[in-house]
């Protein structure tokens, strides 16, 4: 393989995940990939930008010469939750990226399916491609490093090599799995055959696989050629190909993705691609890199990755600190003072705060457990929560009345719609809106406004150029998200 002769690499992001582990930051409805955490860019952003720059050029995905240099991606395909489909695809828009294709998945079923998703859209039209396999939510700091890595898993793959990229450990980590690399490959230098998978180990031997100098961390990446991932997935998981390929078969398009059927995809059992393929295969293979790596897997990822002062202390937002000593503290839209506190985890949002001890931020996911258990919905979204037209806040809520901010993007529109329990008086306070009142429609300018009485078929939309910001007083019996009859949605959402 060759600078002239280099294969396409079909970057797979991976973006599921419910938001568990950076809590209150993260939340089910807006997972961590989505949240601009070790950069300005989002996790997904930057993940797409890794793999989209060419040779050449410059930027987050530059490259310098050498095995780098053989690297060359093609359009990404977006696997993710068919909840956050607008949020991956506005996302994707804003840094100039078009995907290969968004598959929404109706259920997590765990990256054995995804990949198995993955290999059969793309073997459709280009059955020699190569899959690089990306969770959309880890941070990689020197993406050239990770370019050669990928030169090489390229050469192995060309060999018919399922290869994962084992991270060099720079410390005795409990919290990740473990690959322990046998003999070196001839066809691929710096590619190894597997030798073994090992579970997350205790401390001891941690520090006894760090000193061996022949283990490195499961980064949970891979490359696989994607006709022998197929075979593979028919050989050692039967089951999870089967509902793949039917859910595929039986799926439909939707807009600019591409729905899942949701019975046949029901029937893949949850099962990740180490369990499914990498432990049992006799083809499997390993390349050792060394690319500032982390999976953001807790609130003590980020104090690792941060930017510290003097005191060891990662300060992110409106913070102040004195006599804080190797702390990490986060605040959004809140002034937060931290005083006299070591080790610690501190993260203010809108309506929750977590404080915890750094060695305890894995334990933050019993939190959300236990949210979930007594169904309190800050496990799920934020105070302003997304949609594809915009984003809504609640200000107040009251016997009997609500009281929401919401913000319509240019030319974006909500669903034709009537609520059965409800009236809603809306007050523009920027920009103009256009409202379809039953039979009527009426253009509303800043520091107007108009009513609609219960079940009156309404639309709201935003004709300008600038976002249009609404007041919403909502008055009735019932106020609950559920009573929306859409009668007509540009968002496929009837």
């Amino acid at each position: 393989m060759n600078g002239n002769s280099a294969q396409k690499i079909v970057p797979v992001l991976l973006s599921g995940g419910t938001g568990s582990r950076l809590w209150p930051l993260s939340r089910e409805l807006y997972p961590k990939q989505f949240l601009p955490l070790c950069s300005d860019r989002t996790m997904l952003q930057d993940t797409a930008l890794r793999v989209s720059a060419q040779p050449g050029s410059t930027g987050p995905g530059s490259t310098q010469p050498g095995a780098a240099a053989e690297v060359v991606f093609s359009a990404p395909l977006v696997i993710c939750n068919q909840e956050h489909r607008f949020l991956a695809a506005e996302q994707l828009r804003q840094s100039r990226c078009t995907p290969r294709g968004i598959i929404l998945e109706p259920a997590g079923r765990n990256t054995a399916a995804a990949c198995a998703l993955a290999a059969l859209a793309v073997t459709a039209d280009a059955p020699d491609a190569l899959l690089l396999i990306l969770p959309a939510d880890h941070e990689i700091r020197d993406a050239d490093a990770f370019r050669r890595a990928i030169a090489i898993a390229a050469r192995a793959a060309q060999a018919g090599r399922l290869v994962t990229f084992g991270i060099t450990p720079t410390r005795p980590e409990t919290g990740y799995g473990y690959i322990r690399r046998g003999h070196s490959m001839d066809e691929a230098d710096g590619a190894y055959n597997v030798a073994a998978f090992v579970e997350k180990p205790s401390l001891e031997v941690a520090e006894r696989y760090l000193a061996e100098g022949t283990y490195a961390w499961n980064s949970g990446m891979f490359l696989f050629p994607a006709a022998r991932l197929l075979a593979e997935l028919e050989r050692h998981a039967p089951a999870v190909l089967a509902a793949c390929r039917e859910a595929l078969e039986q799926g439909s398009r939707d807009l600019d993705f591409f729905r899942l059927d949701a019975a046949a995809f029901a029937k893949a059992p949850s099962i990740s691609i180490d369990y499914a393929v990498m432990e049992r295969t006799d083809r499997a293979a390993v390349v050792p890199c060394e690319i500032g790596w982390t999976d953001v897997g807790a609130w003590s990822a980020l104090w690792d990755v941060g930017s510290k002062d003097g005191e060891g202390n990662v300060a992110v937002g409106d913070v102040l600190l004195e006599g804080a000593r190797d702390c990490y503290v986060r605040s959004d839209n809140h002034l937060t003072a931290v005083v006299g506190v070591e080790n610690a985890v501190v993260v203010v949002v809108d309506d929750a705060v977590l404080v915890a001890d750094r060695s305890c931020a894995q334990d933050v996911k019993r939190i959300v457990d236990r949210l979930k258990a007594e169904g309190r919905s800050e496990s799920v979204s934020h105070r302003r929560v997304h949609r594809p037209w915009g984003s809504y806040q609640s200000l107040h809520t009251g016997d009997r009345f609500q009281v929401k901010s919401l913000t319509i993007a240019p030319g974006s529109r909500l669903s034709l719609q009537k609520h059965h329990h409800r009236a809603e008086h809306w007050v523009v306070v920027n920009g103009t809106a256009l409202v379809t009142r039953g039979e009527e429609q009426v253009m509303v300018y800043e520091n107007q406004s108009i009513y609609i009485p219960i079940g009156t078929v309404h639309r709201l939309e935003n004709p300008g150029k600038v976002p249009l910001t609404i007041i919403e007083v909502q008055s009735g019996s019932y106020l609950g998200e559920d009573d929306i009859v859409r009668l007509e949605d540009v968002y496929g959402r009837n």
